[in-house]
């Protein structure tokens, strides 16, 4: 899969594309039957399948222009895209940054400087929520009525009666249900990064952990969680803690430690892989070290026996 970051890296020569426009969060059940569907018509018309997604994503950049809270991210742009690899169905991914400018252009201009001049587009497929341009001006409407492309869109996939959608996916996660995020997302919920050095303090507890970098993205989930962790041993159960540890830190940024059963060796630098399967409980914030580390022990023992 080719991504394309800036629009000299688009290929000169290619010669037509079937296109599918989102922020592809999570990459759930709803994205995965627009991206099936891109995938049958690209090759029906002979034509490479190409997603384009936004970073940062449209809503974040415009709660922080309000100055509010940007929505939690369910996945960083290097886990999106390594879903979308994952799911078979694209060629290429354009990212398109989403900038002040980007933001103001009419929606015409979207789509004659994207879709016409730099992908050529031949087939559109979009969500039947699809809204772009400035003031969210364009639609399905004024797609439809291009004459250089053929535009769909896909209705909404219901999952158990719910419309699979990314605010679907945040609440359950914000809930603890990782079992209802995985049924609405068709995966785990995963989250990555490279392991960078920290206190140490698990070590000193017996219990060491992996401290995974992840982006500054507000995230939807936090507490004491079940994993399984994948990196170059393979694929292991753990016990993860996401949050702020208001035991033992004071900046209040949240933090991905992750304590890998039946492992040791040095893991720094080294990119890992965290798959969340279920919640133990919630943070906390204990007197002292002495009942963190009996807190941790159990956790352990109540993760390593979850099923």
């Amino acid at each position: 899969m080719d991504i394309w970051f800036n629009r000299g890296t688009v290929p000169d020569l290619l010669p037509a594309a079937a296109v599918s426009i989102g922020n592809f969060d999570g990459v759930h059940t709803g994205h995965r039957h627009i991206l099936q569907k891109l995938k049958a018509e690209a090759a029906a018309r002979g034509l490479p399948a190409v997603a384009v997604v936004f970073e940062p994503q449209p809503n974040e950049f415009f709660a922080r222009l309000r100055g509010g809270t940007p929505p939690a991210r369910l996945s960083p742009l290097r886990d999106k895209l390594g879903l979308l690899r994952d799911s078979g169905c694209v060629d290429a991914v354009r990212v398109l940054h989403f900038g002040p400018l980007f933001a103001a252009q009419p929606a015409q201009r979207f789509i004659d400087t994207v879709l016409l001049a730099e992908l050529n587009t031949r087939y559109l497929l979009v969500g039947d929520d699809f809204r772009f341009g400035r003031s969210r001006e364009g639609g399905f409407d004024l797609l439809q009525a291009q004459t250089a492309f053929v535009t769909e869109q896909t209705p909404s996939i219901l999952v158990a009666g719910e419309r699979a959608s990314s605010t679907a996916v945040r609440s359950a996660l914000q809930a603890g249900r990782l079992d209802r995020a995985a049924q609405i997302l068709g995966h785990d919920y995963v989250l990555s990064g490279r392991v960078k050095h920290g206190k140490k303090l698990g070590r000193q507890m017996g219990c060491p952990t992996a401290n995974v970098h992840l982006p500054p993205h507000h995230y939807a989930l936090s507490g004491v969680f079940v994993v399984e962790a994948a990196g170059r041993f393979g694929r292991r159960r753990g016990v993860a803690s996401f949050g702020r540890n208001p035991t033992v830190e004071t900046d209040g940024g949240q933090k991905l430690e992750v304590h890998i059963f039946d492992f040791s060796g040095n893991l720094y630098g080294e990119r890992l892989t965290v798959h969340f399967l279920h919640k133990l409980h919630d943070e906390e914030k204990f007197a002292d070290l002495d009942s963190l580390r009996r807190r941790i022990h159990a956790d352990m023992v109540l993760a390593r026996n979850w099923r």
